[in-house]
């Protein structure tokens, strides 16, 4: 006999479908002992994910490894080899510190990726001589920090209204562009008004007001639904 929802063909003796779990049933066939046809106890085989973690933990350290020995033997010092080794570290805080935590808090990783990220352009600004960091760097890393925490804070304990929060980071994105303009021009002494960043901000601006304009509308959002097949 074979299954009444997908098809898939049963012993007699079979009680259950396989492979979708449907009961099966047949009024005219007698149930007698006999092999099934599938083995009963076959599963997905599970990845060893701890190894797997300390394989991609020990690549990353690897590299950075590769990269310090390689700067030690051709410049005798620390040079280049910083940057990579930063690089490296924030590569893995973002990539593959959270898969160590059976659930990893957003509100908690995003914060420390961040302060790896402000620690990591410091020691640029200090090798490099340069006093970016302070007046450019620090804020607008720090707001992006923030507004990326309070994102990931408000999609985590507030059920409803997603979209509502995701077109207001949008928008304080967009809304943030022109004071970024104007701390790169304070830092590196640029005479005039940054007018490039206002055309981010505004598209920034424009595409949270249309979000919430299609979280408000209920015919215009199964209009971009239907159009763009989502």
């Amino acid at each position: 006999m074979y299954c009444v929802n997908c098809g898939v063909k049963l012993a007699d003796t079979e009680s259950r479908c396989p492979l979708c779990g449907v009961r099966a049933y047949h009024p005219d066939l007698s149930r007698t002992p006999a092999d099934p046809l599938y083995p009963q106890d076959a599963g997905p085989h599970e990845v060893d994910s701890h190894g797997l973690r300390i394989a991609v933990s020990a690549a990353f350290l690897l590299a950075a490894l590769v990269c310090f020995l390689c700067d030690l033997q051709l410049s005798g010092g620390i040079s280049w080899s910083g940057y990579a080794m930063g690089g490296i570290l924030i590569a893995y805080s973002v990539f593959v510190l959270p898969g160590w935590f059976k659930a990893p808090n957003p509100v908690i990783l995003i914060p420390c990726v961040f302060l790896l990220i402000h620690g990591y352009l410091l020691y640029i600004s200090l090798i490099t001589d340069g006093a970016w960091y302070l007046s450019f760097a620090f804020p607008v890393a720090g707001f992006v920090g923030v507004l990326a925490t309070a994102v990931a804070g408000l999609l985590r304990y507030i059920s409803k209204g997603a979209v509502y929060v995701i077109a207001g980071a949008v928008i304080a994105l967009g809304a943030f562009m022109p004071l970024m303009g104007f701390l790169l021009n304070l830092t590196f002494f640029t005479p005039s008004f940054a007018f490039w960043s206002l055309y981010p901000g505004v598209s920034l601006v424009l595409a949270g007001l249309t979000l919430i304009f299609l979280a408000l509308c209920r015919p215009a959002r199964q209009a971009v639904k239907r159009n763009f097949f989502i």
